[in-house]
């Protein structure tokens, strides 16, 4: 910083600086529930504390939970919004944001089910540093002792001060969206914004690799009754129905199911996944027409191209269950903060997911019109269900991979990539058959070029998909455990937490398209920082902690420490500058 002044003053003025008292927001807590410590600081004149988002050469406040019972859970503290002044000498003054007079900080802590009721010692770190108009004070680190207070679940608690907190929700409401490099700030006022976010986050969620494959099969089958506009829109209204009905549902289980906090939440049992792996090659198998199995009745009640009603439903759950582990990076941020918010609020925001999601079945049904040129019959017909059938059958393998190895996997040893080469292998189906049966059926030269190329560029992704996604990775990572990332913390280096897991596609493309660049790679594998991966594959109780300690509940995400330990920067959409810039700024 030019011209700043930052000389060490001795800190024996520290004690009549600051002045730090704590309070809870009732007077106990329940095993499984939430309770907030309310941390304020009374800053004496004419000192300030630097803003929590202070930059170097300034040393930013941070509340952090240093110690307690297993079973509790710190976020990341919320703080108000900084005031803002003019600091330095004359002539090389600059704006810079800080904390003065009364301020009053949050630490918002969960307690988990296993909980023991009783009084329990919590250690809360603080760290700060003061100055006044001209010059800094040594920075200050304070560990408090506070009692918790937990109590049985028949017990009444009372709330404490509501006026002391009155000034948390106008805080924790506002959604703050990282859009690489875009980022961008929600008011409460503006729920509106928030679900209309929302409604465009599910509907991206169509142009994912998870659902992709399915819309062309709805497609051919609404053709198929797009003479019958009743029939047509009937069937497009059910689906949009199954759609909604899952996000809906999701959004009751985060608000009731207690630890259930997340919208992939439900990939992290290895059964489940395995379960709709086996569900999705059952559905290609069923609706691809390209085996002659004879499989049970029910598969084909519920296969979409039979047109039946309560096949649309279930395939519209099936669509929504499968979009889960690819959520849009609009959708993640708006879902993850609505996980926080009230029931009402959470299951409005879920609801605007799959409307957003439904929407474009429900608008081809209601104007079947736009559906009459796509084949209902005939070989080309065939051709593209079969394709689709072997696309839904790479997706199975994905979901049948990802789920065994969670169950195989022991963190924190990562799990298997094996299973990318299944995957790789039915992409490479797609585009042989597509080869070949493109040049039996296709008599226009046209068509076969057009047809041709594309099936080679389905056979040369598979390759790449094989080759890519089962190579050992060029970062040096530290697969996590706590007592390692104690280990790490102390080494005084820059710290990169990435939280990830197998059945994540967007955590692999994150991967490959920025961590993966050579330029990120050479940084996180350099002597100043320590590369920390979070898998969250299988049952990693530890991994989904820490991921809850970040101040976040889905993933992809990404959080980059400085070597005294404060969050510099942290985002589930970032690009390679935004890495190089942050690593950059706190390495020597």
């Amino acid at each position: 910083m030019a011209g700043a002044i930052l000389e060490a003053q001795p800190s024996a003025l520290e004690k009549s600086v600051l002045a730090i008292s704590t309070t809870w927001s009732a007077t106990g807590v329940k095993a499984g529930g939430n309770i907030t410590l309310a941390i304020v600081l009374d800053i004496q004149k004419p000192y300030h504390i630097n803003a929590h988002t202070a930059k170097e050469p300034f040393l930013p406040t941070s509340i952090q939970l240093a110690g307690g019972p297993d079973f509790l859970l710190g976020s990341t503290a919320v703080f108000p919004k900084p005031d803002e002044l003019y600091f330095g000498v004359e002539g090389a003054k600059e704006r810079i944001k800080v904390f003065s007079d009364r301020t009053v900080a949050y630490l918002p802590i969960a307690v988990e089910g296993s909980a023991v009721p009783g009084k329990h010692e919590i250690k809360i770190r603080i760290g700060y540093q003061a100055c006044d108009d001209r010059v800094c004070l040594l920075a200050t680190e304070k560990i408090l002792s506070v009692e918790l207070s937990v109590v049985p679940t028949a017990a009444e608690v009372q709330i404490t001060q509501p006026e002391l907190f009155a000034g948390l929700n106008a805080l924790r409401d506002r959604l703050n969206v990282p859009f690489f490099g875009l980022d961008f700030e929600i008011a409460p006022s503006r729920l509106w914004l928030l679900l209309l976010i929302a409604a465009i986050g599910g509907f991206l969620l169509n142009l994912t690799p998870c659902v992709l494959p399915l819309i062309p099969i709805k497609i051919m089958s609404l053709a198929k009754t797009s003479g019958d506009r009743r029939r047509c829109f009937l069937l497009g209204l059910t689906l949009s129905f199954g759609v909604v009905a899952f996000w809906i549902g999701l959004a009751i289980a985060i608000s009731t199911i207690s630890g259930f906090n997340a919208t992939n939440k439900l990939f992290q049992y290895p059964l489940f996944t395995t379960t709709v792996g086996i569900v999705i090659c059952v559905m290609a198998v069923g609706m691809s027409g390209l085996f002659t199995i004879r499989l049970p009745s029910w598969v084909y009640a519920a296969n979409p191209s039979q047109g039946s009603a309560i096949g649309s439903f279930l395939f519209g759950i099936m669509t929504a269950v499968l979009s889960t582990p690819c959520t849009a990076p609009f959708m993640g941020a708006a879902a993850a903060w609505s996980a926080t918010q009230s029931p009402a609020i959470t299951m409005s925001t879920f609801a605007a997911i799959g409307i957003g999601m439904a929407l474009p079945y429900l608008l081809l049904s209601a104007f079947p019109s736009l559906v009459t040129r796509v084949p209902r019959a005939g070989p080309a017909s065939e051709l593209v269900k079969q394709v689709m059938g072997l696309f839904m059958l790479a997706a199975g393998a994905y979901f049948l991979g990802t789920g065994l190895a969670g169950m195989l996997a022991k963190p924190p040893d990562p799990p298997t990539q094996a299973y990318w080469w299944f995957v790789a292998g039915f992409i490479g189906a797609a585009g042989v058959w597509l080869f070949w049966r493109t040049f039996q059926i296709a008599a226009r030269k046209l068509s076969r070029i057009v047809f041709g190329t594309l099936a080679l560029a389905i056979l040369s992704a598979a390759l790449v998909i094989g080759l890519r996604f089962t190579q050992s990775s060029p970062i040096h990572w530290v697969y996590f455990t706590p007592e390692r990332l104690a280990t790490a913390q102390h080494q005084a280096k820059v710290l990169v937490l990435e939280f990830t897991a197998a059945w994540c596609l967007n955590c692999h493309a994150l991967e490959q398209a920025v961590l993966h660049d050579p330029r990120v790679v050479a940084l996180l594998n350099s002597r100043n920082v320590i590369p920390i991966k979070v898998d969250l594959t299988g049952n990693n109780p530890a991994g989904n902690r820490r991921l809850i300690e970040a101040g976040r509940r889905t993933i992809p995400y990404l959080v980059i420490y400085s070597p005294d330990g404060n969050e510099i920067f942290a985002s589930d959409a970032y690009t390679v500058d935004q890495i190089l810039g942050a690593i950059n700024k706190e390495s020597p």
